[in-house]
């Protein structure tokens, strides 16, 4: 069972509140705060749908281009030690370090 929907892109992870009796959603990913309900998972589906359809429409009447959800770049600091660790794996295994750290995240990732 999955409690992510995705759509042209984008996606969102889905939520159930007990107290209300709906199921909720926000796209993941982007500033723009997206969000959709409804009470069947049919009905959300389509209300997933409706509101990244919205979004795109939206950013093109106002001429905004709409936030992709992930740009494919990373950067982020770690010890020297995993830095060099890192580098000789991807070096012993004929990768560079950018392609060996797509290829293991891809993998840690699921």
């Amino acid at each position: 069972m999955s409690d992510v929907m995705s759509y042209k892109g984008y996606s969102a992870r889905i939520e159930y509140d007990d107290e209300d009796g709906i199921l909720f959603g926000q796209i993941a990913g982007i500033v723009d705060g997206v969000g959709f309900h409804a009470e069947s998972v049919e009905d959300l589906r389509q209300a997933f749908h409706e509101a990244v359809d919205d979004y795109l429409e939206t950013c093109a009447k106002i001429g905004k281009e709409p936030q992709k959800p992930y740009s494919g770049k990373m950067m982020f600091r770690v010890s020297p030690d995993v830095h060099r660790r890192a580098a000789l794996a991807a070096e012993l295994s004929g990768k560079s370090l950018n392609q060996w750290a797509e290829e293991v995240l891809a993998k840690a990732a699921g």
